[in-house]
């Protein structure tokens, strides 16, 4: 099927039609550029669009809510959905988008259904017959994909079944779209950096472009789960982004110690009333924890407000 410049995007919910859609728009010399979603967009993703559009001939964005990231306890049954709705938004994109992936199903987990089919989100629709990837007990796939240093700290420590999950659909949207420029948010930095990672190691012929965090009008990063916070808990979540850009301006400042900053960051949050996963200060390529500030870090942080985690980070260059 050629690449359609009558109604866009077009939706393809066929995997063998995805990547047949993809090996004829490159058979007519164009490049494709992929952004992952798990839909119920926002500004931050029309961003990475935007991104794909600056870089690639043709883009395709998937919107798949992915049940191999989730353990029992997550929120995948709640996970927020609205295809029309992200649709329309797409449509808007200046320069448009070429195609919606929209696949019914990643991976087999053995069960007819998984957090509802994933058919318009796995969120709203419910988690009817989901089965974490925690517990593999059929004859469904067993093939998982894993970054094993990078995906340990941070976010691995309290998802440790997250980031398998991540790598593993996004290998297999890079092996059905064969795309040529792949963008992801810094939101998730740990999960930009372990693609990153994923595709130098299985040699993907993918640049992967990390997009800067799109923040509100008053500094709260931008977040589908934004949604489930309260008025209150949406104001006080504000101490995040807040105690991150006091802890930068800190470091310009010539204050290079990292536990000090931690503390300053963590104190601000549980003063909100948030309730910290995790503050920490690592480096930028390795992710690797460091004590002083002697080269480009990022603060990473996630923290509950209410039912409602939240993870935002800043980079900082010195």
């Amino acid at each position: 099927m050629a690449p359609s410049t009558k109604v866009l995007p077009l939706v393809i919910t066929d995997k063998a039609e995805m990547r047949e859609w993809s090996r004829s728009a490159r058979r007519q010399g164009k490049t494709i550029g992929l952004v992952p979603t798990m839909g119920f967009l926002h500004e931050g993703h029309l961003s990475l669009v935007l991104e794909a559009r600056r870089r690639a001939d043709v883009v395709v964005v998937s919107v798949y809510v992915n049940p191999g990231q989730f353990a029992p306890s997550e929120d995948l049954s709640t996970y927020p959905s609205d295809f029309e709705g992200d649709l329309s938004k797409l449509r808007a994109v200046p320069g448009g988008v070429d195609v919606v992936f929209h696949p019914h199903d990643l991976y087999d987990y053995g069960q007819r259904e998984v957090g509802g089919g994933v058919g318009g989100g796995g969120g709203d629709s419910g988690g009817n017959g989901s089965v974490s990837c925690l517990e593999e007990k059929s004859l469904g796939h067993e093939t998982w994909v894993r970054v094993d240093r990078l995906e340990k700290g941070m976010c691995g420590k309290s998802r440790p079944v997250f980031f398998r999950g991540v790598a593993t659909v996004v290998t297999k949207l890079f092996n059905i779209v064969e795309p040529d420029v792949g963008v992801f948010g810094k939101k998730d930095y740990q999960q930009w950096r372990i693609i990153r990672r994923l595709v130098r190691d299985l040699d993907f012929s993918i640049q992967v472009i990390g997009s800067e965090v799109v923040r509100d009008h008053d500094g709260l990063a931008l977040s589908s789960r934004n949604v489930h916070l309260s008025p209150e808990e949406r104001e006080k979540a504000l101490s995040i982004s807040r105690s991150l850009s006091r802890a930068k301006s800190a470091t310009e400042k010539g204050q290079v110690d990292c536990q000090n900053l931690k503390d300053s960051v963590i104190q601000a949050i549980q003063e909100a009333g948030g309730k910290i996963d995790y503050a920490e200060i690592v480096d930028q390529e390795s992710l690797e924890s460091v004590e002083e500030i002697r080269s480009p870090v990022v603060f990473c942080v996630a923290t509950w407000f209410g039912k409602v985690r939240l993870i935002d980070n800043i980079e900082i260059d010195v």
